[in-house]
């Protein structure tokens, strides 16, 4: 019990009834003495009256009387416990009073009232039993001077290191602690020793001499000690060794970091490159992250794809990363060989980035029976106190340690997730560090193993995103097609930044006659749904296309298309499921057929913006065209507009996501920004097109956005032949002989037999089975098209004649020596027409 509970007793067992009363003068000595004074002292009056207060007190309190008065002076008054001295000098422990008696205009009196406190509890404990209590105390208790020297400390501050309490006497911390931080405590003493305020619970990490190689912490609380006259006589203070809670701290707060740290990202290599950021230095010294093969391609883990004939297991290198330089330690012994039993001092040949080079990480073969093998195989960790010499045999490329690192504890943990196996974990320790022990294990695989669940997240995300990049690729063209008629550029931005799908599209499709078509569509929703049904109306699109049909009509078979599809899957009109994701029904498209012998170009919207037009003087409108309802939605029909366009005038087609992003408005102020982002002078029209999506599109939309832009170009008039032919049998062979001389002009004289027999057979069909005037047409650009135009509204067929007959077989000539043929319907008839190329090699 200390000095103030004691204090606090007697202040509770203090009765002004019992109490011996004693009346002093200003000086402190004996005026007036009672009775009771006599029986409590044993003096008589005329032994005690005229006495100093201090003589009826023993030695060391007797001392404390100028201060007592003196805090009777300043406060007027005091309390508190002494150990008075009967006059057979034996002590009596006593609780006093002192108050003022001061009469007007008298002199200064105090009355002590005095109470015997020989009943309370402790007051009679000797010095031995109280040092016997704090000697014998689990806690460390040590006392230092004014100048931090050890005057006396108890046995149980010997654990902690520093010898015995004898061998500290007359010591500094630091004399009895090389190599403890005994700046940082002794700095903490001198505190309190000047302030007298105590410091309490100041915890220290450091290592000691009785465990260099171990992390330890302590809890350590100061307290001055003053002498009778309040003066400092040093500092006494405890040490409590809180190691294992500092480490279940620790513990703690690396898997709040891992939690917080592992899996931001759904990279794996990324992933693992952060695992192994998470873990050094604070709890390894370097780390390796070896996964299988496949799992970073996004497969499924399978450990025997991955062996070799002799039984070896490739792994690539995912995260690294080493305290000794703080690099990622991704690179080999330098010989493949421990010197003098211990790590070699390797440098890495890459700088610590803070990332992880996907697709780049090195292969580490691991031998057949080695630790991490056996982890593999049977998913269990594995623990090496410290790696022996042969270490560099079976574990290639470990992490360095730095020079003089010494034989390392080594950790190797396997990284499993839905019970799988992806790869391992190497954690190793400097031989200066403490070696991984059971808790050590524990915690690293439960750092593993979250750090394997976002690893297997990443793989799953990347075999589907992969997966759906592929369908995405196979949906988009890959480049657009070479053609004279238009220079084109465009741009796709999805807003599933994930798996980079959604449902917009662009295309252009080579026509006959040098025409092009230029399609720009878009599909509800985002994601695999919308890239799906996308792929669904882009092949329509195509296949329409491929009969010649003017934009109106291509659009009105796509509209039946998609509402016939509708009603056969159950989604017309009606509530469709979840799971059914996005439909086609509702979707846009903007059909544009360009004519670069003419310049005209007509156009057919189905629930689709219309397109903005740059001319060549820099005037910037959006073209007058019929809104249509959006496909499958029912409604009127769709209907055409045709203009004609100077060459180098420039259409941009765009799916609505272009207008709706960033800044909110009316239409008219969505146009009015598109018309600002065209007006940017840029060096080509592909660098054109991706400043319009960079001024007008985030980088993270809210809808997928398409842009396609067509400059037109004309084809110059020398490169086109045209000759109006009666229908009279006769003018089959001037036909041929004017074709015949053209080619010659156009230096296409090897040409000339084929097109002869190409004119022949086309201009012949037209007279025997057409009506109306008949005109032969040649056009030159990256083919040879030979076209024949009559009145008739049959189209012709392919026949198959027996070797007996005698006709029949005109147009099955020629489509053998031609590269494709067909037929489109005009107004006022039809046109056969045939291609030959002009760029194939053997041409």
């Amino acid at each position: 019990m200390g000095s103030h509970d004691l204090d606090d007793v007697a202040r509770r067992r203090f009765d002004v009834a019992d109490a011996v009363p004693l009346l002093l003068d200003a000086r402190g000595v004996v005026t007036s003495w009672t009775r009771d004074a006599e029986r409590l002292f044993g003096y008589g009056a005329a032994e005690a009256v005229g006495k100093d207060l201090a003589g009826l007190l023993t030695v060391v309190d007797a001392a404390r009387v100028p201060d007592v008065l003196e805090v009777c002076r300043r406060s007027g008054g005091w309390a508190g416990l002494l150990s008075a001295r009967r006059k057979d000098q034996q002590p009596v422990p006593v609780m006093a009073r002192i108050t003022s008696a001061d009469e007007p205009g008298g002199p200064g009196r105090w009355l002590v009232l005095v109470n015997e406190m020989g009943e309370a509890h402790g007051w009679s404990m000797s010095r031995s039993v109280l040092e016997q209590m704090v000697a014998g105390s689990p806690i460390g208790i040590a006392i230092v001077d004014t100048d931090l020297r050890f005057v006396w400390s108890n046995t149980a501050l010997s654990q902690f290191g520093g010898g015995a309490p004898d061998s500290r006497l007359g010591l500094r911390l630091a004399d009895v602690q090389p190599g403890f931080d005994a700046q940082a405590v002794e700095a903490r003493m001198r505190q309190v020793l000047e302030t007298g305020e105590p410091v309490v619970g100041y915890e220290h990490v450091g290592r000691l001499r009785a465990a260099p190689h171990r992390e330890t912490a302590h809890m350590l609380s100061f307290t001055r000690l003053d002498d009778d006259r309040r003066r400092p006589m040093g500092v006494y203070y405890t040490v409590v060794d809180i190691t294992d809670r500092h480490r279940a701290r620790q513990r703690l707060g690396l898997l709040d970091r891992a939690g917080r740290h592992i899996g931001r990202s759904l990279d794996i290599a990324r992933t693992a490159q952060e695992l192994a950021e998470v873990v050094v230095p604070g709890f390894a010294d370097a780390v390796a992250v070896d996964l299988l093969e496949s799992v970073l391609r996004g497969a499924e883990p399978v450990v025997g794809r991955a062996e070799e004939p002799d039984g070896s297991v490739a792994l690539r290198r995912a995260g690294r990363r080493s305290a000794a330089d703080g690099s990622r330690a991704d690179d080999s012994l330098a010989d493949g060989s421990l010197a003098d039993g211990s790590l070699a001092d390797v440098e890495t040949s890459r700088a610590d980035t803070g990332e992880t080079e996907s697709g780049a990480e090195a292969v580490v073969v691991h031998r057949a029976g080695s630790p991490a093998v056996r982890c593999l195989v049977t998913g269990r960790t594995w623990r090496g106190e410290r790696l022996g010499p042969d270490a560099a045999d079976w574990s290639p490329g470990l992490p360095p340690l730095g020079a003089g690192a010494g034989p390392p504890s080594v950790l190797i943990v396997p990284v499993r997730a839905r019970g799988a196996t992806l790869g391992v974990t190497t954690f190793l320790r400097r031989a200066t560090q403490e070696p991984f022990c059971e808790d050590d294990v524990t915690l690293a695989e439960d750092l593993v193993s979250r750090a394997a669940v976002c690893v297997d997240n990443a793989r799953r995300y990347t075999r589907e995103r992969d997966a759906a990049l592929v369908l995405q690729r196979s949906l988009l063209p890959h480049r657009l097609p070479e053609q004279e008629a238009v220079e084109v550029a465009a741009c796709y931005r999805p807003a599933d930044e994930l798996t980079g799908l959604g449902g917009d599209w662009y295309d252009l499709i080579p026509l006959s006659g040098a025409r092009v078509a230029l399609v720009v569509g878009e599909v509800q929703g985002h994601g695999i749904d919308a890239a799906a049904a996308m792929g669904r109306l882009r092949t329509a699109v195509r296949t329409l296309a491929a009969l010649e049909l003017p934009p109106d009509e291509v659009l009105a078979h796509l509209d039946d298309l998609v509402a016939r599809t509708a009603q056969e899957d159950g989604t017309d009109g009606g509530e469709s499921d979840e799971e059914d994701g996005t439909r086609a029904v509702g979707s846009g498209c903007l059909y544009v057929v360009y004519d670069p012998v003419d310049g005209r170009c007509a156009m057919a919207a189905a629930g689709h913006p219309a397109p903005a037009v740059a001319l060549p003087d820099g005037t910037i409108t959006f073209v007058d065209l019929p809104q249509g309802p959006p496909l499958g939605a029912g409604g009127p029909p769709f209907e055409s507009a045709e203009l004609l366009l100077p060459e180098g005038s420039t259409l941009a087609l765009h799916t609505d996501g272009l207008l709706t992003q960033g800044e909110q408005g009316t239409p008219d102020a969505a146009r009015e920004r598109l018309v600002r982002a065209l007006r940017a002078r840029t060096d080509s029209l592909d660098l054109r097109c991706r400043t319009v999506i960079d001024v007008l599109v985030p980088d993270r939309p809210h809808d997928d956005v398409a842009l396609l832009m067509a400059r037109t170009r004309r084809l110059s008039p020398d490169r086109v032949a045209e000759w109006d032919l009666p229908a009279d049998p006769a003018a089959v062979a001037e036909a041929r002989k004017a074709a015949v001389r053209r080619l010659a002009e156009w230096g296409l004289a090897e040409l000339s037999f084929t097109t002869e027999l190409v004119v022949s057979e086309l201009v012949t069909n037209a007279i025997r089975y057409a009506t109306g005037p008949i005109r032969l047409r040649l056009i030159r650009e990256r083919a040879l098209v030979c076209e024949v135009h009559d009145g008739g509204a049959t189209t012709p067929h392919v026949r198959h004649p027996r070797t007996t007959d005698e006709g029949g077989r005109g147009l099955l000539l020629v489509s053998q020596v031609t590269r494709r043929w067909g037929t489109r319907f005009v107004p006022d008839g039809k046109i056969i027409w045939a291609e030959q190329s002009l760029t194939d090699p053997d041409v």
